[in-house]
């Protein structure tokens, strides 16, 4: 094995262990927190399912990418191969739109009360069930084409163009698949996205606000007192790491088909961008509920 192959499974094996214990360790706040005598807020509900999203993503393309590094042999039936990219590509849609989702509703919830938002913030409790569900079968729906385009190692010799992952194939579908489907994700992601960036303008303009009011009222009441602030910038830092990750992602993604024999350092390195949020997402949200289980306030 060589020393490069060793590096990167070291590097893939740390960083799938811990994201996925960071995310058992963050549904474990949870599970404590049923327990306890504070009331459940709406947001904990999206967290949750991006939790859970999250070590879906670590499962499907840590492990993989890790057994590949330290055995270049392995390879997967059939079967599995569907399913690992199906699964992939399923969470990684969800876990972008859980964060997108996260980010619109703790917005709509420091909203002032007099602001447009009043009427939809006493309803979000009612909204959020239906928005994840839907964000789910979205999700399963359009990814279902992924099941056709994807197949093991022994189908090698029988393909002419195939992108090769060294443990699965992905076959290139027809042209006009290829362009409706990509149409789809690149619009899905720029919706979030823009969603994101929308509702991370509207909590830092409201905090402002809020620090100015509390300001002059006493000096002594930092805006940062408050939990739903704390809450609140807890989710920005999460939102700005999402993006500075999901476009550093995008940008490796586009980059790897004018790499020469298959660009593998930039298939690892792409690999593990796409991996770094479902790793990093736990470690940003963990402490509010290790020292209050509910931090977000409705």
């Amino acid at each position: 094995m060589k020393s490069g192959d060793l590096a990167i499974g070291i590097f893939f094996l740390s960083q799938t262990a811990l994201g996925i214990l960071g995310n058992l360790a963050l549904l474990c706040c949870f599970l404590m927190s049923t327990f306890s005598v504070n009331r459940v807020r709406p947001t904990d509900v999206i967290v949750k399912h991006l939790t859970w999203a999250n070590i879906v993503v670590l499962l499907c393309k840590g492990i993989p990418k890790t057994m590949v590094a330290f055995d270049q042999t392995y390879s997967l039936d059939i079967i599995s191969c569907k399913l690992l990219f199906y699964f992939h590509r399923v969470a990684r849609g969800v876990s972008i739109g859980c964060t997108s989702l996260l980010s619109v509703f703790q917005a709509i919830t420091i909203s002032p009360h007099t602001s447009k938002w009043a009427q939809l913030k006493v309803r979000l409790h009612r909204i959020i069930g239906p928005s994840l569900g839907l964000c789910w079968a979205f999700y399963l729906f359009l990814n279902i084409v992924i099941i056709e385009g994807v197949t093991n190692m022994r189908n090698k010799g029988n393909l002419t163009e195939f992108r090769d992952f060294l443990y699965c194939l992905i076959i290139k579908l027809p042209k006009q698949t290829s362009i409706v489907l990509a149409i789809l994700l690149v619009a899905s992601d720029v919706m979030c996205l823009g969603l994101m960036i929308w509702a991370s303008g509207s909590m830092v303009l409201i905090l402002f606000k809020h620090k100015q009011r509390v300001q002059h009222i006493h000096r002594s009441l930092s805006s940062k007192s408050f939990p739903e602030t704390k809450a609140t910038q807890s989710i920005l830092i999460l939102v700005s790491s999402f993006v500075v990750l999901y476009v550093t992602s995008a940008t490796l993604t586009m980059y790897f088909p004018f790499q020469d024999g298959g660009g593998t350092w930039v298939a690892n390195a792409n690999v593990a961008m796409s991996a770094s949020f479902p790793a990093v997402c736990p470690f940003l949200l963990i402490r509010h509920y290790t020292s209050n289980f509910h931090p977000y306030s409705t």
